[in-house]
Parts: C-alpha cells; structure tokens; sequence
C-alpha cells in the first residue's frame, strides 16, 4: 500500500512540473506573440484586400486557404529554420531582425507615399478587374498565392521576433513556445480577418431582416461602419509597421554594437516624459515611427528600381508588397 501511495506521489509530482512546463511555455508565448504586434496588426489590416472583388460566397474560402497555408508555413518551415538559427547561429537573429524591420518600414512608407499620391485605391482596382473580364477562378489563384507570399514574409518576421523574445534557452520550451505562437497568431489573425470581411454582409442581414428596430438600427451601423472601420485599420496598421520597424531596427543596431540611437531616444523620452512610464513610451514609440517613415522613404526608390528588377528577373516577384 506505501508503495502505492509513494507512486502516485511521484506521478502528482510529475503532473505539476508538466503543468509548470505547459504554463511557462504558454507564458512565454504570450510575452513573444506581444512583442511581434506591429506584424500582426499590418497581417491582420492588410489581408482582407485580397477578397476585394470576389462574390460573398468566395470570401471565407479564401481566407481558409490563406489560412491554412499560413500555419503549414510557421510550423512546418519557419519553425525549425527559428530553432536551426537559435542553436548554431544565434548571431543571424539581430540582422534577419532588421531586414524584417527594414521591411516593415518599407511597407509603411510605401502605404503612406500611395496616400499621397492618391493612386492607391483598392475599390477602383476590384471595379477595373471585374470590368476586364478576367477569369474569376484564375484571379482568385493568383491572388491567393500573392497573399500566400505576403503571409510568408509577415510570418517570418512575427515568427523571427518572438523567437528573439524567448526567456530561454532549452531548445523545446522554444519549439512549443513558438508552436503556440504559431497557431495561436494565425487563429487570431485569420478570425478576425473573417469576422471583418463578413460583417457588411451580417449588417445588410440585420438590417433587411431585423424582427426588432433596434436590430435593424444595429445592421445599418455597421454596414454604415465598415468603410471607415478598415481604413482606421489600415491606419493602425501602417502606424504599427512603422513603429516595430524603426524599434527593430534602433534595438537591432544595439544588439551589434552600436548603442548611440537606443541611448539617444531615451534620453530624449526620459526628458520629455520623466518618471511617466506611459508618455515616455509614447514618445519612444513616436521617435521610432518617425525613423521608420525615414528609413521607408529611402527604401521606396531602392526596392522600385534595384531589388524589385531583380525579383521579377529571377521569377520570385508576385504581390512582393500589400
């Protein structure tokens, strides 16, 4: 009978260190997906433009397609390619984080550069396809691999990020850390994604078939809201990319050597904000969302003439941005 008991006190100590473990690697991927919230956002602000044009029927398939090929590629490649990097080339990590951050400043630059330039206009863009004559099922491939290649891009970044995150070293609290990441990220992501690009049509649902007025009311709001709903999110979006940018790119230079930037926006955060931990960082966020603008702008000419040639002459250019 002791022995009985010894064994079942060892198997209740082995459940709580499991349970320990599960609870740390959970911890620590909610504190690695946090800190990827800029790719996140833009993943989530920028991937119902690939629905434009498209009846309502099409919609859902799309973003389950997209989906689907999103979590294949963060468990399946990006996943071990992280835990390769973290074992035998730790030192890879600080400038695939800046090129990821380069990126993203490009990304933002590039959406504010079509702002002003009025030439960026997603609806007028679905009206020309529809007018074309273009075949639907063809389009839809075609669109979907382009925001397959986007979805590639933003899933190394947030995948990479979070992998810098980690609190550790054991190489399966970071499998499972960045396994939970994965899916977790993609789940939000794509169910928000369905959530907006359906919500005209549940509006329109309510308001035509609404029993009570303030249902009605309700379905009218939102179908009033949309527009205006997924440009505030483009904006937040854009306002995200440049932020994380310009951070990855000020951190990514201290992390190899040179300190003069992060010092520098400190001092000048501190300064304005003092021992306000809230306006501090708004002001720390500022500064690197307006490196980011900076660093974008100069990005723009070097990707249009130099690397955007070069990706279409080795076939690997699609929809290379949003």
């Amino acid at each position: 009978m002791s022995g009985l008991l010894a064994l079942l006190d060892d198997v209740a100590a082995i459940a709580k260190v499991a349970a320990a473990s599960v609870d740390d690697v959970i911890s620590q991927a909610a504190k690695a997906g946090a800190k990827a919230a800029g790719a996140v956002i833009d993943d989530a602000a920028v991937t119902p433009k690939y629905v434009h044009g498209f009846s309502a029927k099409r919609e859902l398939p799309i973003v389950w397609k997209i989906a689907r090929a999103s979590v294949f590629n963060k468990l399946v490649i990006l996943l071990p390619v992280a835990l390769l990097l973290s074992a035998f080339a730790p030192w890879m990590i600080p400038p695939l984080l800046m090129l990821g951050g380069a990126y993203l400043c490009f990304e933002g630059a590039e959406k504010i550069h079509h702002w002003l330039s009025s030439r960026h206009d997603d609806v007028a863009e679905a009206a020309a396809v529809k007018a074309s004559g273009v075949d639907t099922a063809h389009l839809e491939e075609q669109k979907v691999k382009g925001a397959i290649k986007t979805d590639f891009i933003l899933s190394a970044e947030i995948m990479t990020i979070a992998l810098a995150a980690l609190e550790t070293d054991n190489i399966w609290f970071q499998a499972g850390a960045l396994a939970v990441v994965a899916i977790g990220i993609t789940l939000l992501v794509y169910g928000a994604v369905a959530l907006i690009v359906k919500a005209d049509d549940v509006g329109l649902h309510m308001a035509s078939n609404g029993r009570l007025g303030v249902t009605q009311k309700i379905g009218e709001a939102i179908v009033r809201g949309m527009p205006g709903f997924l440009k505030a999110l483009t904006v937040v979006g854009t306002a995200a990319m440049l932020w994380v940018g310009g951070s990855i790119i000020v951190h990514g230079l201290a992390e190899m050597g040179w300190h003069g930037p992060e010092h520098w926006i400190e001092g000048i955060a501190h300064s304005v904000g003092g021992e306000n931990g809230a306006i501090t960082w708004i002001v720390t966020a500022a500064i690197d969302g307006i490196l980011g603008v900076i660093l974008g702008m100069i990005l723009i000419p070097i990707v249009t003439h130099v690397i955007g040639p070069i990706m279409r002459a080795v076939g690997l250019a699609g929809e290379a941005s949003h």
